[in-house]
């Protein structure tokens, strides 16, 4: 049996700062994000991503109780992007130096990606980590990472991310 829920879901009632901005200013780069909301209740994350000081990325996290997704299959995401390249980011328990992470692209309209749990490959600073991929047991952290190497503007707007 496939367990179905949401982890978390945007609205007009949302407080945005159930998200935490991690910016490259943790390690001297000058990037800046925010995440809002929409009239409509969407969390847009947005800003800017300097390469200045060594920086390059920007990322937002949502941190919550442990929730066990060992009877689920894979990620949903709903998104609208700008047509750059992101990373959806987890943590399965949040004391792990590392992340799993998968790589997609937006386009201008609304997105429902679909990410089996076993594609999410386990990162550090930027690097792939030697390590199998992500265990589906438990979580702790879902988060979104914007770091395509060059300076830009960027806008990405989430309704929901869910497990199944």
């Amino acid at each position: 049996m496939v367990n179905h829920f949401v982890i978390f879901d945007f609205n007009t009632n949302t407080n945005p700062r159930d998200w935490k901005i991690v910016d490259d200013g943790v390690m001297g780069g000058i990037s800046k994000s925010i995440i809002t909301l929409d009239q409509d209740g969407n969390g847009i994350f947005e800003g800017h991503v300097s390469l200045e000081n060594n920086g390059g990325f920007s990322s937002v996290r949502h941190q919550f109780k442990t929730v066990d997704v060992s009877k689920s299959q894979r990620f949903i995401l709903r998104i609208q992007g700008d047509g750059k390249s992101y990373q959806f980011r987890v943590k399965s328990q949040l004391n792990e130096y590392y992340s799993y992470k998968f790589d997609f692209r937006t386009n201008k309209d609304w997105q429902v990606i679909e990410i089996p749990f076993e594609d999410l490959t386990p990162t550090f600073r930027g690097r792939t980590l030697g390590m199998p991929t992500f265990p589906n047991n438990v979580l702790e952290e879902v988060g979104f990472l914007v770091s395509n190497k060059i300076e830009e503007d960027f806008r990405l707007k989430i309704d929901f991310v869910k497990v199944e």
